[in-house]
């Protein structure tokens, strides 16, 4: 395993992060069982980074972690969210916030977080986000029940519009840097090295369109983002490896991108995660994907406040 600074904080984290989503059963069932021995596996194999939230699951992924990390909590770096808690249930006051984080702690089994997150920002108001859950995620900070904190969202010119206005430990982007998207390129890379905040990719699979495995009914992205999944795995097959893994390679590449958060809930897909590290992408790949993705590329999709999600561009 591979390790890089996040930000100026003194953590060292995985360049592959264990995303536990899939451990509350976002994509389909997952037996405790296995999933809790997936975050055995995957800290045997190296993965410090577990990232989660009280939104996965409608809190059992958090719950399950917390089962999986009983003696082990020491020896990771353990990552979660306040702020969203449903499919359209948003809750950024302050009093909200100061709740969440001791009802994360509690299903987590312990009594710090290492980083603490405001999550989805975009479907927040500007002013509650900046007035009442930051001072919030702060004064957690100060209390010692958070390393540090951080901010998450979709819409990558709004994260880095916050970002560029207060002072945060790192900043979560998901779903453009992968190779349907480099959007983070155009402002959070260059001022995530002004500022010092570091630098988080989540679901560089762009769930799922980017494997093998069928994609969810609930996805978002618009359907000729999704329609381009079989001509991906077919030129992946004329090379004789796997859309996946050209996916997660091409993403951990990226040396301003301190982890690549991946979606796991079973030892053997945290081996095969784990394995891209030994992979190199054949030569000419790229260039052939790229001719395929062009017509869709940065196609990403809404979500979030209108106003919060004005393309800069």
């Amino acid at each position: 395993m591979q390790y890089r600074r996040l930000g100026k904080t003194e953590m060292n984290v995985s360049i592959i992060g264990f995303g536990a989503s899939p451990l509350g059963n976002v994509f389909e069932d997952c037996d405790e069982k296995v999933g809790i021995e997936s975050v055995h596996c995957a800290i045997d194999q190296g993965i410090n980074f577990f990232d989660v939230a009280p939104f996965y699951g409608i809190t059992l992924a958090e719950t399950r972690l917390g089962k999986a990390l009983v003696g082990k909590r020491k020896d990771i770096i353990l990552a979660t969210k306040c702020g969203r808690y449903g499919l359209k249930d948003f809750d950024f006051s302050y009093d909200r916030i100061m709740k969440s984080v001791d009802e994360s702690l509690k299903r987590l089994k312990t009594d710090y977080i290492d980083l603490f997150q405001l999550h989805d920002i975009e479907f927040g108001s500007k002013e509650q986000v900046l007035n009442e859950a930051l001072p919030a995620i702060q004064k957690i900070k100060e209390s010692g029940k958070a390393r540090f904190i951080g901010i998450t969202g979709l819409p990558v010119n709004y994260l880095a519009e916050i970002a560029r206005n207060i002072e945060i430990d790192t900043v979560l982007s998901w779903a453009h840097f992968n190779l349907l998207a480099d959007e983070i390129n155009s402002e959070l890379v260059p001022l995530s090295k002004e500022k010092g905040f570091g630098l988080l990719n989540a679901a560089p699979l762009v769930q799922r369109i980017l494997s093998d495995a069928p994609i969810p009914s609930w996805h978002n992205a618009p359907t000729q983002v999704q329609a381009i999944q079989p001509a991906l795995i077919n030129i992946c097959k004329k090379y004789g490896v796997r859309l996946s893994d050209v996916a997660i390679r091409f993403a951990i590449d990226n040396p301003d991108i301190a982890t690549t958060i991946v979606g796991m809930c079973d030892s053997s897909t945290v081996k095969k995660n784990v394995s891209v590290l030994d992979f190199s992408i054949p030569d000419g790949l790229l260039d052939e994907i790229e001719v395929i993705v062009a017509p869709i590329k940065n196609n990403m999709w809404f979500e979030g406040m209108p106003e919060n999600n004005i393309s800069r561009k």
